[in-house]
């Protein structure tokens, strides 16, 4: 029994949470807003219909009572050019006029003859216009054509509405003709439909409400899924999961579009900080392992002392060189990595072969067709044909030949580095503008690490620039720099 009634608890709590999450979903909030508003508006709009209804009624009342009081005026003035009148006459004229013409539903003629009652139509009078009402006896004693309302308090009768027309017998007032509508009939199968509209509307409200839940449900369902993508991720550091594209140009098309390619970049970033790691901890690794091994087997001899430090002071050094280019790469992310200025390509490029002339033994070679600055910064720039002209050296032997050129239009400028070394075979020409990658077919090993290209690529993009490659194994690489003469903002 008492697991049982855990059970139970346990269900009952369950469902109390799945209503709880329910009623805190987007779409819940939004379908209440919508049905408080669709209540509101149809709550409202029903006194509006009522009044609208009322007054197409009255409307009508009064245009079917003046077309009666119409075909009434017509005979009475026939009636009145006829010669020796008389009050009998007048009553043979209203006995013919109530016996051959009948009202309308809810319409009523009285006739009234020396301020007294004499006849109506229907016989059976409403109490509102019985003989012994005010109204009726203000009716007997009207002298001018009048119409009028007149609101009682008598559910069976309504609003009155009447039209007054005395009756002139010799010149002088002998009677009064009124023709009168009661709007308690009208008004009742108003309210009919009324209330068919507020039940009509009702249920439409409900309908629409139970079709927005399933509608919004298919709409919503890609905020769900990236919900549980990210949950998932948070939970699982699964950085493959994606949300299936929805077609169409709408928000949550967007919204899915751009949560994957935020999902692409978030999935390239941890694996190129992941690769880093790797690459950053084999490259430390070596030369740690190197001094390691070095001052556990350095003796007492002077000279093994000398060259045992002479390596370890190398080893060291190729780390602080390492540790700059990284700190090199990291600064080439943040907004201030360049000081631009205006260059002048003519001086820059003397610089630099007045510097790599010494590295080695080569034929060099200077090409500069460059008249105009270009906005940049000079020492940036220089460091990165340095990287280039290195990179040439490392490959190329005595006989080879390393150009240096520039030239330039009106839009961008081009520097380049051609050697006649040993190439890049295809397959490496991509790979090797990656940190710590070197190509192939190297006839011998770099003394760098494999950021000096990645070094120069982060410098030409931060100029908004490009840089190609042309290559073939046996024949000589050239690397090309092209960076526009005035970078554009950057969005």
């Amino acid at each position: 029994m008492i697991g049982s009634s855990n059970s139970i608890d346990q269900q009952v709590s369950r469902h109390f949470l799945r209503w709880r999450n329910t009623l805190r979903e987007a779409r819940t909030r939004i379908l209440m807003l919508y049905l408080f508003l669709m209540l509101i508006l149809a709550g409202a709009s029903i006194p509006i219909f009522r009044w609208l209804l009322f007054r197409s009624v009255d409307n009508r009342v009064r245009a079917d009572l003046q077309q009666e009081m119409l075909e009434f005026r017509e005979g009475y003035l026939a009636w009145e050019e006829t010669p020796a009148q008389s009050t009998e006459d007048l009553k043979r004229y209203i006995d013919r006029f109530l016996n051959e013409e009948l009202p309308e539903d809810d319409n009523f003629f009285l006739a009234f003859i020396e301020e007294q009652f004499y006849r109506s139509s229907p016989a059976v009078l409403v109490e509102s216009l019985r003989p012994d009402s005010a109204l009726v006896s203000r009716w007997a004693a009207s002298t001018e054509p009048a119409v009028g309302e007149r609101e009682t308090n008598d559910p069976q009768t309504g609003k009155i509405i009447y039209l007054v027309q005395p009756l002139m017998v010799d010149g002088r007032v002998e009677g009064v003709f009124v023709a009168a509508h009661t709007s308690a009939g009208e008004r009742s199968e108003a309210l009919d439909s009324v209330y068919i509209f507020a039940a009509v509307g009702a249920g439409v409200v409900l309908l629409s409400f139970a079709l927005a839940w399933l509608a919004t449900g298919q709409l919503l369902s890609p905020v769900r899924k990236l919900t549980a993508t990210a949950q998932s991720i948070v939970s699982e550091s699964d950085l493959d999961r994606r949300i299936p594209n929805i077609s169409g140009q709408g928000e949550l098309a967007q919204l899915t579009e751009v949560f994957n390619q935020m999902m692409d970049r978030i999935q390239a970033a941890f694996d190129s900080q992941r690769n880093f790691i790797n690459d950053a901890g084999h490259e430390l690794r070596t030369p740690i392992t190197i001094i390691q091994g070095h001052l556990e087997v350095m003796g007492d001899d002077p000279e093994e002392q000398r060259e045992t430090l002479s390596i370890v002071e190398d080893e060291l050094n190729r780390m602080n060189r390492f540790v700059n280019d990284l700190i090199l790469l990291a600064k080439a992310e943040g907004p201030n990595f360049l000081q631009t200025e205006p260059v002048d390509i003519t001086v820059l490029m003397d610089d630099l072969y007045s510097k790599v002339t010494t590295l080695a033994d080569r034929k060099w070679h200077l090409v500069n067709r460059c008249s105009a600055p270009v906005m940049g910064d000079r020492q940036r720039l220089m460091g990165a044909l340095l990287n280039l002209v290195n990179n040439a050296v490392q490959h190329t032997q005595a006989h080879d030949l390393i150009e240096l050129g520039a030239i330039s239009n009106q839009n961008e400028v081009r520097f380049w580095v051609r050697d006649t070394g040993v190439g890049i075979s295809p397959s490496d020409q991509q790979r090797i503008f990656n940190r710590f990658a070197r190509a192939a077919n190297s006839y011998r090993r770099s003394e760098g690490v494999g950021l000096g290209l990645a070094i120069v690529k982060a410098i030409v993009e931060a100029h908004q620039g490009r840089i190609e490659l042309v290559s073939q194994v046996g024949a000589g690489s050239t690397f090309s720099l092209i960076i526009p003469v005035v970078p554009p903002a950057k969005a």
